[in-house]
């Protein structure tokens, strides 16, 4: 069943005055939540958690960094949305270079690097079906396997944006009870990590031995809102409704009124997120760092001894009772990432095809269909790949290179929409350019850093 208005098509009758103040704007938050959605389970469970384990308190500040700085690029990127009311691909599509058939060379290039990107969420569904496999091994892996990928396929092939919405934020406040329950029982035990171990985490230091920094990298790119988490958020903006309240550019003054104040919103909704994920994920970064450093090297192969040595932060603190607590927790984190992935990678997918030629992105029931058939063909490849692979953590690291990558033609875009094809009336202040401009920088750094590492 289609739904009943498509918020690709700027109607008229759907333009709405912005709030004015905090509490309005919370009303209308939602997109940035559908990312944290999607973050989590790679991110935070097992990069940072990893990353915590093997290097210590050493890296926090990289962890930090990695949640605020991406923000202002994502907020740019995201303004486009709103203002043009035009899907991740159709914006990409008018950067200036090389065209390859119908498309934009940016294009070809996320097209070829999402190749990579299928190692990174097969290694958590392939986690998803192990944790389950644990909880009931009655049930073999691979049956669990066919089943998480059935139930995200049913869930997200109906295409509709609010029941994404609800199921992110369910899911975001379960896992962070989960973590902060986990802090908890850290701090209650004799493990107790203490201030000025969490203080040495932030002196801008990095651990010596290459093979970390190398984790540390992958840390940072996967690590808060990644570059493919960026050109899924416009998605969940249109269909929350930002674009088609602000209504169709007429260069009126009043379209621009309306446009700033939708972008406000925004700001509000990608910071609250922000708030979130940082919290969750340096709350997952200390307790690898806390309890899991110096026991030993963490289990980098399949995922059921990796997830029991994790388990051990729980059941070493409170006892064997905590376990099931872990694991319930850890299903919650990961299937959160597959389910949430699932339904950006549908409609980014959807759209680079419309872009290169396949069918027509902007006709509603073109778009359906293929966000259905995307919907149980993506988790088909993604089970096949963990199954041909099989080392989950691996995988999820290798995602989080790429997404390095990803997040500099992300860049790139934003500081092209930026400079040369921006509404100079939306600016949101020399505050917010600062902010801009210094992730710019700082993530271009990193991306040097990882392109010459092999070599230094």
């Amino acid at each position: 069943m289609l739904p009943s208005s498509d918020p690709y098509q700027l109607d008229p009758s759907k333009i709405e005055e912005p709030p004015t103040t905090l509490r309005g704007s919370l009303k209308h938050i939602g997109p940035g939540f559908v990312l944290s959605a999607s973050i989590v389970g790679s991110g935070e469970l097992v990069a940072t958690t990893t990353l915590g384990a093997k290097a210590g308190f050493i890296a926090l500040w990289v962890i930090l960094v990695s949640c605020l700085v991406k923000v202002a690029v994502q907020v740019e990127f995201g303004k486009r949305a709103i203002a043009t009311g035009k899907p991740t691909f159709a914006l990409l599509d008018k950067l200036p270079g090389l065209r390859i058939g119908k498309a934009n060379w940016s294009i070809w290039a996320w097209l070829f690097l999402m190749l990579f990107k299928f190692l990174q969420v097969g290694g958590i569904i392939g986690m998803v079906a192990v944790l389950l496999n644990m909880a009931f091994p009655a049930i073999p892996t691979d049956v669990w396997l066919v089943a998480t990928v059935a139930v995200v396929g049913v869930i997200v092939s109906g295409g509709y944006y609010k029941l994404i919405e609800t199921l992110s934020v369910v899911m975001i406040g379960l896992f962070t009870i989960f973590t902060l329950v986990s802090l908890v029982a850290l701090q209650l035990g004799p493990e107790a990590v203490t201030i000025g171990e969490v203080f040495s985490g932030l002196t801008f230091s990095l651990p010596s031995d290459n093979a970390m920094l190398l984790l540390v990298i992958g840390a940072f790119g996967i690590t808060g809102v990644g570059g493919d988490e960026i050109m899924a958020y416009n998605y969940w903006l249109i269909e929350k409704g930002y674009a088609a309240k602000t209504g169709k550019s007429d260069g009126s003054d009043e379209w621009a009124r309306r446009a700033k104040g939708w972008t406000k919103v925004m700001m509000v909704d990608a910071v609250a997120a922000m708030a979130v994920y940082t919290i969750v994920t340096a709350a997952f970064y200390v307790l690898g760092a806390g309890l899991l450093h110096g026991r030993g090297e963490v289990p980098g192969g399949g995922g059921g001894p990796f997830l029991e040595y994790l388990a051990t932060m729980y059941t070493s603190t409170l006892g064997a009772w905590a376990g099931p607590m872990f694991y319930g927790g850890a299903f919650v984190v990961l299937f959160s990432t597959t389910f949430a992935a699932l339904a950006a990678w549908t409609r980014q997918f959807a759209d680079a095809f419309g872009q290169i030629g396949l069918f027509d992105f902007s006709n509603l029931k073109q778009r359906m269909r293929w966000i259905a058939g995307l919907a149980w063909g993506i988790p088909v490849l993604w089970a096949i790949v963990y199954k041909a692979v099989g080392n989950p953590v691996f995988m999820v690291f290798v995602g989080g290179f790429v997404t390095s990558i990803i997040l500099l033609i992300v860049l790139y875009a934003a500081i092209y929409f930026k400079r040369r094809d921006s509404d100079p009336r939306l600016n949101l202040g020399k505050g917010f350019s600062v902010w801009f401009w210094a992730s710019a920088v700082l993530i271009v750094l990193v991306g040097i850093w990882t392109a010459a590492k092999p070599f230094l």
